[in-house]
Formats: C-alpha cells, sequence, structure tokens
C-alpha cells in the first residue's frame, strides 16, 4: 500500500512539474524571422553588403537579445540593444566584408532568451575579384 502511494505521489509530482514547465514556455518570447537566409548574388570588390533580417518578437514577455555572434570577422552584426516587446518588431544589420573574393557562406548565432533559442541566420553570395569588378570602357 506504501509503495503505491509513493508511485502515485512521485507521478503526481512529475505530471504537475511537466505542466508547470509548459505553462512557463507559453509565456516565454519567441523570435520570428521573416527569412533566415540571404543570398546576395555576385558581388563587386569593395561594394556595400549589408542586408537586415527583420524578425517579431510573436511572444509574450520582452525579447532581450544577449548576444549576437558571426562565424568570422569578416561578417559584422548589429543587434538591437534593447528588448523588444511583445508583437513588437526588430532589425539585425549585417554586413559582409567584400575584400574577401570568391564564394561565401556566413553563419550569425542569436541568443535571446526566446523559446527557440538560438537562432543561426545565414548570409551567402560570391565576391568577384577587383579586376572582374573594373567597369569596362
Amino acid at each position: 500500500m506504501k509503495y503505491l502511494f509513493l508511485v502515485a505521489f512521485v507521478s503526481t509530482t512529475i505530471v504537475g512539474f511537466s505542466q508547470s514547465d509548459s505553462i512557463k514556455k507559453k509565456h516565454l518570447p519567441y523570435i520570428l524571422f521573416e527569412k533566415t537566409i540571404h543570398d546576395f548574388g555576385t558581388l563587386d570588390y569593395g561594394s556595400d553588403a549589408t542586408y537586415e533580417f527583420v524578425f517579431k518578437n510573436t511572444g509574450k514577455q520582452p525579447l532581450i537579445i544577449s548576444n549576437c555572434q558571426s562565424s568570422c570577422g569578416c561578417t559584422v552584426p548589429d543587434c538591437p540593444k534593447d528588448p523588444i516587446k511583445k508583437n513588437g518588431i526588430g532589425k539585425i544589420r549585417v554586413r559582409y566584408n567584400t575584400t574577401n573574393v570568391g564564394a561565401f557562406s556566413k553563419t550569425i548565432t542569436i541568443t535571446s532568451n526566446a523559446l527557440n533559442n538560438p537562432v543561426v541566420l545565414t548570409i551567402k553570395g560570391k565576391v568577384k575579384s577587383k579586376e572582374e569588378s573594373k567597369p569596362n570602357p
């Protein structure tokens, strides 16, 4: 009898914690990007390669981005410093250094308090050489 009581108690406790955890998750922020991959196509050497990834906080609490980390020093992300309110819109600006010739595919990892943390963004394209980028007379 004591064994049955113990099993029932432990089962009820586990279910209670599981439901409590589910309830907490429902209230977390959620970062929803319009798109997570951007293809620059073919770029001229030394040209501007900047793109803004637009997102919305579809969760119920403010979204706080704690870190934006690129996969290399040639890619520079600029992330919002202030919390993004419920249903608020934000942008992550990413700039690629187009003095690196050739094909590229780089990632930016966004760390936040969102339920879907982390989110990985990707930029890709190809940079022409200096000679290829010169206008023909």
